[in-house]
């Protein structure tokens, strides 16, 4: 039953905090590690509590006295910058499978929007307290650079090296923007665009900036010379160096550096953000055309089967004959016809569950060919299939993924002309980081466009005139439950193919 937020917060928070702190203690970084477990239980617990406030209430008092207290405890301990970050992360890591398992569906944008907004602040502030800190610095340390030109000198440069190391550890792009042109940019922010560091110096930023979004961010830039109104954070689409673009979030401050009027920034890589919002938004278009689609399906069927009933009755009417048996039948094949896409709606709607268990994907495979052999005869097509020696066990659910094979051939023998060749092969790809079996079936058909080759695995998007659109869409469901990928390929030569990935552990 769904739970709304406060109450999950609640429900759950033994559980998060718990879960909170081993991550801190085994992936937080050897300072997390070293720290005593009781301490991060506390501050764990006190994060917890003012992100709960922040949630429910609205409340950013307990937040911001909490960053005081942990930016204190984690500089005074040596903790770098990232680590920290990081381990704030960890809480948006916990808390939205939970909310996507358990929370109130029509509140769940709302509650992950509250999750990231709760996140993007306290990381913000986090931020804004490290450079007033470091200004803090700066400032006594120019009071005793009067002192002495030695003390002067050898204050400096600790403050330039310990601020250097600060600001390359992050693991967000920070950069300084003097007169439009970059003055400074640090690793992070050179990764984020593929560029070496001495490739982004003196380039204006705008150069980093995606077309359609450069007079946005020109205009923002431009308020902020004459002290305008203007965002402190917004989003945009910032340019690589091999052209593509990626969704950013930035965080700007006008001050002065070098003794210079500059905007200084911090810039985030949003990625992973929108695509969760983006599936999440996909989850609940789904789950609204599955509903629908069941209840119609209901309405449908009981008619359908009395249509299909009594069409088999009339076809043993001896006394029907000529063009009117031909008729009865071909009413009888697209009342099963039909009855398939009714079928593929239901598959449609039902989540997927997997029961998985060690498989030989060439067996599955040839297995489900077999179903198919009168298909394949009708057409008087050849299926050629290759296996890889090397192939181990793969975990899958046997009766899911035959579906998806069967879905993929089905698709293969409709394109395919009388007399031409289907091939299945199969690859083991091993990789250190996480190996992967491959399956590529081809056929010698028309292809597709380069057009719609994003659309293929939509829901009832379909080139066929007696087509529904879902059959692609369901094994893109099927696989991906799995925890691999689908993709379709535009052949050099006539035809399509469609490459299976499946990790192994």
């Amino acid at each position: 039953m769904p739970i709304p937020l406060a109450e999950l917060l609640t429900t759950y928070q033994s559980e998060i905090i718990h879960r909170w702190v081993r991550l801190l203690h085994s992936e937080g970084g050897k300072q997390y590690a070293a720290r005593p477990k009781e301490e991060l239980y506390n501050t764990v617990s006190q994060a917890y509590a003012a992100n709960y406030e922040f949630l429910v209430f609205n409340n950013l008092e307990p937040i911001n006295q909490f960053i005081d207290k942990i930016t204190r405890m984690r500089l005074e301990a040596g903790f770098m910058l990232s680590d920290v970050q990081k381990a704030f992360e960890l809480f948006r890591n916990i808390i939205i499978p939970l909310l996507l398992r358990h929370g109130v569906p029509v509140e769940l944008n709302d509650n992950i929007a509250g999750v990231n907004n709760c996140l993007a602040y306290t990381i913000h502030q986090f931020s804004d307290y490290f450079q007033m800190m470091h200004e803090k610095q700066i400032l006594e340390q120019n009071r005793q650079l009067e002192e002495t030109v030695t003390l002067r000198t050898s204050a400096l440069e600790e403050s330039q090296k310990k601020y250097k190391t600060l600001v390359e550890e992050i693991n967000d792009g920070y950069f300084v923007v003097q007169k439009e042109v970059i003055v400074f940019a640090n690793q992070a922010f050179c990764r984020m665009h593929n560029y070496g560091p001495s490739q982004v110096t003196g380039k204006k930023f705008i150069e980093f900036v995606a077309g359609p979004d450069r007079e946005k961010v020109q205009g923002i830039y431009r308020k902020s010379l004459v002290r305008d109104p203007v965002p402190r954070v917004f989003e945009y689409r910032r340019l690589t160096r091999n052209g593509q673009t990626f969704p950013t979030e930035i965080q700007a401050k006008r001050t002065r550096f070098d003794h210079k009027i500059s905007n200084i920034g911090i810039c985030r890589d949003i990625t992973g953000r929108v695509r969760m919002e983006a599936r999440v938004r996909e989850n609940e278009r789904m789950a609204y055309i599955g509903h629908i689609t069941t209840s119609l399906s209901h309405e449908i069927r009981n008619p359908l089967s009395a249509v299909k009933l009594n069409l088999q009755i009339l076809a043993k009417n001896t006394r029907i004959k000529g063009n009117d048996r031909r008729r009865i039948r071909i009413s009888t094949d697209e009342v099963i016809r039909l009855e398939k896409i009714l079928n593929q709606l239901l598959d449609f709607a039902k989540p997927i569950r997997l029961n998985r268990s060690p498989e030989r994907l060439e067996r599955i495979t040839a297995d489900f060919t077999e179903l198919l052999e009168m298909q394949f005869r009708e057409k008087q097509l050849t299926v050629e299939t290759l296996c890889d020696p090397d192939m181990p066990d793969v975990p899958v659910d046997r009766e899911k993924f035959g579906q998806a094979v069967i879905n993929v051939l089905l698709n293969a023998i409709d394109a395919s002309a009388a007399g031409d060749v289907i091939s299945i092969r199969t690859r083991y790809v091993p990789d250190r980081r996480r190996s992967r079996a491959e399956i590529l079936f081809e056929d010698q058909g028309q292809g597709f466009s380069p057009q719609i080759k994003e659309e293929l695995f939509k829901p009832f998007f379909t080139t066929k005139s007696k087509g529904s659109g879902l059959g692609l869409s369901n094994v893109k469901r099927i696989i991906e439950a799995h925890g691999g990928w689908v993709e379709a390929i535009k052949r050099a030569s006539p035809g399509a193919a469609f490459k299976i990935c499946l990790p192994i552990e």
